[in-house]
């Protein structure tokens, strides 16, 4: 019997997907240059030049948000390779080779977990200067732990599978193993986590600009954007909607999609439902 999609996993792709193409569109197109200051325009709402109104300077606030999605896909895409390009080899080398080298790893990993992205992206910027780069760097290193952990439970336990010993005993090295069996056995929970992983990228990044931490002037960013229109609740609110929905929206679909592809892929979930069914 086919099983259908769990709900959580439609609504996520739907809201993803929304957030890819608006990303993709404002890279080549958006209704006016999104850095454009035109004073005589500023704190407009709604109108048919400007769809979502304009701030206080004047920019126009729907070419904004449109290309704020795109430096937000940046920052997510980026922040979880590097949590993945570090985090990955890590917790394969801790399952790999127990004892000290085990030890010494997650020793690692736990100093690194005590550092919240925003903590390390205060660290960065008094020793470099608040940028994408920084806010990138700070989160992804931030995110490194939890997938070492990831690997290395799953590693444990396929360590221990008899397939693995009879690849051992016919001379296979910890880099084969690693890639051939570790790998492929742990890709669905990489792929869930990290799904959630660019939920909590999003997020940190939202949180960083909002402090100045983040992506600098004049460059838009929903964070920013967010801090900016604080000072003008009560002029116009809808200032600071635009952005937090658009934050809100983005961060519960990645949230959803990890929900969805997690209910879809996890083994003993499947077993469950074909039985059921």
């Amino acid at each position: 019997m086919r099983r259908r999609l769990p709900l959580t996993l439609v609504v996520g792709v739907l809201l993803v997907a929304l957030v890819i193409v608006t990303a993709l569109i404002s890279s080549v197109w958006t209704p006016s240059d999104p850095t454009h200051v035109e004073v005589s325009a500023r704190m407009k709402g709604p109108t048919t030049s400007y769809l979502l109104g304009t701030d206080q300077l004047g920019r126009d606030e729907l070419s904004r948000i449109m290309a704020g999605a795109r430096n937000t896909l940046l920052v997510g895409i980026v922040t979880v390779l590097i949590a993945i390009g570090v985090g990955v080899p890590l917790g394969g080398v801790a399952a790999l080779y127990r004892g000290r080298v085990e030890d010494t790893t997650m020793r690692l990993s736990d100093v690194l977990l005590a550092f919240p992205a925003i903590l390390l992206a205060i660290m960065f910027a008094a020793v470099f200067q608040p940028s994408t780069v920084t806010a990138m760097a700070a989160i992804g290193i931030a995110l490194v732990p939890v997938f070492a952990r990831v690997v290395r439970g799953a590693g444990l336990q396929i360590m221990q599978q008899d397939y693995v010993t009879i690849t051992r005993t016919y001379g296979g090295s910890n880099a084969w193993i690693f890639v051939r069996h570790v790998l492929p056995n742990v890709s669905s929970v990489l792929i869930v986590q990290a799904t959630v992983a660019f939920a909590v990228a999003i997020l940190a990044e939202a949180a960083l600009s909002y402090l100045g931490l983040g992506t600098p002037p004049p460059t838009p960013s929903w964070g920013r954007m967010l801090s900016e229109s604080q000072t003008f609740l009560d002029q116009a609110p809808m200032l600071a909607f635009w952005p937090g929905a658009s934050i809100a929206l983005a961060v519960l679909g990645f949230n959803l999609l990890g929900d969805g592809l997690r209910d879809l892929l996890d083994p003993k979930l499947v077993e469950r439902l074909e039985l059921s069914s």
